[in-house]
């Protein structure tokens, strides 16, 4: 069985969410080559590193009304989540928050192609209006610390903020209780050793 095939049988996902997904997929490959969305190395194991990496954190959301997605880029995590809620969690509205023209076109594109319920927003994390998100997700973005800036911005007071990390977690969660109180759970990931999602609520200066 191939990499999409194992990832798709593992999701447990209608055929309509596969073929989203699949479209997002040939999207991505059309448009990488022209601008960079994912590295040329990871093209390869796009559907475990890039889909099912992002997949994982839609049941870590709980109820969403808002989901907004910091510096999206290749659209990881908000569109595979965006995909999934589709048939998963229909009203959920996504926002997806990118600086750069070319990626937003890019974005637009798959969510045109795709029908899902989301839309982009071509500005800086930190200069776009408040949002007042349900879920604050980013992936690869900043360290903690600064993610605790945009979470004071746009994660309404009962939200919760999910950030994918990798092996030094636990320095960035010590650096940034230097300026920061805030719950915090570490739940490991599905697609890489030592490597944790970061579920975080309450976050406030001290």
């Amino acid at each position: 069985m191939t990499d999409q095939g194992r990832v798709l049988q593992e999701l447990n996902v209608s055929r309509e969410t596969s073929d989203k997904l699949r479209c997002y997929a040939n999207l991505l490959e059309k448009w990488n080559p022209k601008i960079n969305l994912v590295s040329r190395a990871s093209l390869s194991e796009m559907w475990t590193r890039h889909m099912l990496d992002s997949a994982q954190m839609f049941a870590l959301s709980g109820e969403v009304g808002h989901w907004v997605d910091l510096g999206s880029g290749g659209g990881f995590p908000g569109l595979v989540v965006a995909c999934i809620a589709s048939e998963k969690s229909p009203a959920t509205l996504f926002t997806l928050i990118e600086s750069d023209q070319r990626k937003s076109a890019f974005l637009r594109t798959v969510i045109r192609e795709t029908g899902v319920n989301a839309t982009v927003l071509t500005e800086r994390v930190e200069s776009a209006a408040k949002q007042n998100a349900n879920t604050l997700s980013a992936r690869a973005l900043a360290d903690l610390d600064q993610l605790l800036e945009y979470t004071e911005r746009h994660l309404a007071e009962s939200g919760t903020a999910l950030f994918p990390k990798g092996q030094t977690w636990e320095k960035e969660v010590e650096t940034a209780r230097s300026r920061w109180s805030f719950e915090c759970e570490a739940i490991k990931s599905i697609t890489e050793s030592g490597a944790v999602i970061l579920k975080i609520k309450g976050a406030l200066r001290v």
